[in-house]
């Protein structure tokens, strides 16, 4: 599933491609086919990101909510190659210049503004929202016999935040993946968050995610590049048996609330 930096990104992409600006609204696959007759050749307004969920908004007719889940994904090129469309496209975006297809996404829908608040309202903080206060998420887990590997996941708890961060954050920090939330000291919650805002703002930036420190790049260590479609360089996500890099200790893995967890026993100690 996407983290949280692809969503902001697709945010981003869209507002650069159709903000502003009459659209085309289509959907081939007919699933969306009420939703889409409506929104054709209105402005999309904006779009926005929390956490997993985007929002392209139109005025006066409410906001395309879409969470991609598992299989979506997004199909994007110039107008002058958009190819014909197939039934396995949920919604078309295009105008003279550009067009976006969205395939098999968990959520395409239109919403009304108070069920676009109620989703906000039930997510977490988000890293990379501006202004999303990091104490409600201290709140939260400070108080939790969950662990705190669990806890980043919850996007109840903090929006945005995947597999991927959650493993790397707790690495970066020395914070052993399975201690309970409120064993966690308020200095140690503000500096990952601090890192989550850093990290998840160049995955935005690079659309790829990064989270190696310039002292332990391929480069600087002499070793050979990551080869993965996951992603960029890493210290422990799915580096499982391999030698940590700062200490050679063999990553582990475990499965811990229905996910794959990755830590270093020795820079993550219990």
């Amino acid at each position: 599933m996407p983290e949280g930096h692809t969503i902001h990104r697709l945010a981003a992409d869209h507002n650069d491609a159709f903000a502003d600006r009459e659209v085309r609204v289509t959907s081939p696959q007919g699933k969306f086919s009420d939703s889409a007759a409506l929104l054709d050749r209105r402005v999309l307004e904006e779009a926005e990101a929390h956490g997993k969920h985007l929002f392209l908004g139109f005025a006066d007719l409410g906001w395309i909510h879409i969470h991609l889940g598992l299989f979506g994904k997004y199909t994007w090129g110039p107008a002058g190659a958009m190819p014909p469309p197939t039934d396995t496209v949920r919604l078309r975006l295009a105008n003279a210049t550009s067009y976006a297809d969205l395939r098999g996404p968990t959520t395409c829908a239109l919403i009304t503004d108070a069920e676009k608040q109620a989703i906000h309202d039930r997510l977490g903080p988000d890293p990379l929202r501006e202004g999303d206060d990091p104490d409600r998420a201290w709140r939260r887990l400070s108080r939790s016999r969950t662990s705190i590997a669990a806890l980043l996941m919850d996007q109840k708890v903090v929006a945005g935040v995947g597999n991927v961060y959650r493993a790397e954050v707790l690495f970066r920090h020395g914070i052993d993946p399975y201690r309970a939330g409120r064993d966690l000291t308020r200095a140690e919650w503000d500096a990952i968050w601090a890192d989550l805002v850093v990290l998840m703002r160049e995955g935005v930036r690079n659309n790829r995610i990064d989270t190696v420190r310039p002292e332990h790049t391929p480069e600087a260590m002499g070793r050979p590049p990551r080869v993965d479609d996951h992603g960029g360089e890493v210290y422990v996500y799915r580096r499982t048996g391999l030698p940590c890099h700062i200490c050679s200790t063999e990553v582990r893995i475990a499965e811990h609330a229905a996910r794959n967890l990755f830590w270093c026993p020795r820079c993550q100690p219990a």
